[in-house]
């Protein structure tokens, strides 16, 4: 067994029990535990699964009232158990309705003032890719294209320094979930140590990285 193959298995054997990661970057340490009003549903593409920069899986351990699920093409039926479980009002974290979908997409149905009222009643659901990606989702997808979308605005600029962004208003999974949830909730100080771990996150990824490159030249 050559030295590659010896670090894959030292990488599985060492796996952490709870975020999954290999133990040198395992972010247990940055998860906080939230319980937020409004129930989160996350929609993981099945490339974002194995991505050490992903946001997502720091929001699900950080949240107590979310699930996430994974992949691209979901069954009808079982999607539609998920976004309609319990009675819940399925409200999707996406971008406003523009013109360009029209020939792919029906314009789905407003979000209504009564639906915001009563934000405990709701069930965020958050697509979890890239742009590119999610876009992909949504259209393969039919039951998505049938929620109230829930769009943001005026929000910070992101701390998602470790991905490349198309446009400056783009956010990671988790920052955009947070402003959202600050949004239904009226509470912004509830989420805001998330934020704050996700700035630590980064910063461990960023060490990460520069570590890694300094091995590499000394390889």
């Amino acid at each position: 067994m050559n030295a590659e193959m010896n670090a894959d298995c030292e990488t599985k054997r060492q796996l952490c029990s709870r975020c999954r990661r290999a133990e040198k970057t395992c972010i247990c340490h940055w998860c906080v535990n939230i319980a937020a009003l409004v129930e989160v549903v996350i929609l993981q593409h099945p490339l974002e699964l194995k991505q050490v920069k992903g946001s997502a899986g720091l929001l699900h351990l950080s949240l107590r009232n979310s699930h996430l699920h994974v992949g691209e093409l979901f069954d009808e039926d079982t999607l539609n158990e998920i976004l309609h479980a319990s009675g819940k009002i399925p409200v999707l974290l996406y971008p406003a309705f523009a013109e360009s979908d029209q020939h792919i997409l029906n314009a789905p149905p407003a979000l209504s003032r009564e639906m915001l009222a009563s934000p405990e009643n709701c069930r965020l659901i958050v697509l979890d890719g890239t742009w590119r990606k999610s876009r992909k989702m949504l259209y393969l997808n039919r039951p998505l294209q049938t929620l109230p979308r829930l769009s943001l605005s005026d929000v910070p600029a992101s701390h998602y320094r470790i991905r490349k962004a198309h446009s400056a208003d783009q956010l990671s999974t988790l920052e955009a979930s947070c402003y959202a949830l600050m949004q239904l909730d009226s509470n912004a100080e509830k989420y805001a140590p998330l934020l704050y771990a996700f700035d630590g996150f980064i910063s461990q990824q960023i060490a990460l990285r520069e570590k890694h490159k300094v091995d590499h030249v000394k390889s």
